[in-house]
């Protein structure tokens, strides 16, 4: 098994945010590499391909928080032939972000702030039916404005509901408590992630 690891951030956010969970990966003993991207100016268009051309590259398996998972898995969908076994994605929103949808919806300025990752934060994806094992680890601490323009129902973490994370096809699923961007300095989803990353699943208590 790869034990290297490509790591993609969020939108609106540096590589540098991906830091901290690098350190944390690098000593159980993970080869990190951070992916970075324009999540708004550029998108997806962009970085899927240039993300399939680092895992042809490096053979790594993915980390990935929020819109990164997305676009890792749009990566996977558009180069099946990518040998990836494993990725963890942090708070996406596989299922589609009810926040973003209501922000596009109620204020105007939303399309130039979402930019050209608005349609992929929207839309999702259907399922999962790859070659790679998916798992996802889902927020419940609900700290986040978010809210304000989703009406979630049931838990979410501030920015992602965690309906909106469990998507059919997925090898494991799991919830921890953090919210979004907590996500990113949790133990415990470092914890499980690496679970996932050595063992196909997740931990339970």
């Amino acid at each position: 098994m790869s034990r290297r690891v490509i790591l993609l951030h969020g939108l609106w956010m540096p590589g540098a945010s991906m830091h901290w969970f690098a350190a944390k990966l690098s000593a159980a003993g993970f080869t990190p590499e951070i992916f970075s991207y324009h999540s708004v100016t550029d998108g997806p268009d962009t970085a899927v391909p240039r993300l399939v051309q680092r895992l042809r590259d490096s053979g790594a398996d993915v980390v990935a928080h929020s819109l990164g998972g997305l676009i890792a898995l749009q990566a996977l969908c558009d180069a099946p032939q990518v040998a990836v076994r494993r990725v963890v994605c942090l708070g996406s929103p596989l299922k589609g972000s009810g926040a973003v949808s209501g922000m596009m919806m109620r204020w105007a300025p939303a399309a130039a702030m979402f930019g050209r990752s608005a349609a992929l934060l929207q839309q999702g994806v259907d399922c999962w039916e790859g070659e790679a094992e998916v798992g996802v680890i889902a927020g419940r601490v609900p700290h986040g404005l978010g809210a304000l323009f989703a009406g979630f129902d049931g838990e979410h973490d501030g920015t992602v509901a965690v309906a909106e994370t469990e998507l059919p096809g997925l090898a494991d699923h799991v919830i921890v408590d953090a919210s979004h961007s907590g996500l990113l300095f949790s133990a415990e989803a470092v914890e499980q992630a690496i679970a996932f990353l050595l063992e196909g699943r997740f931990r339970r208590v």
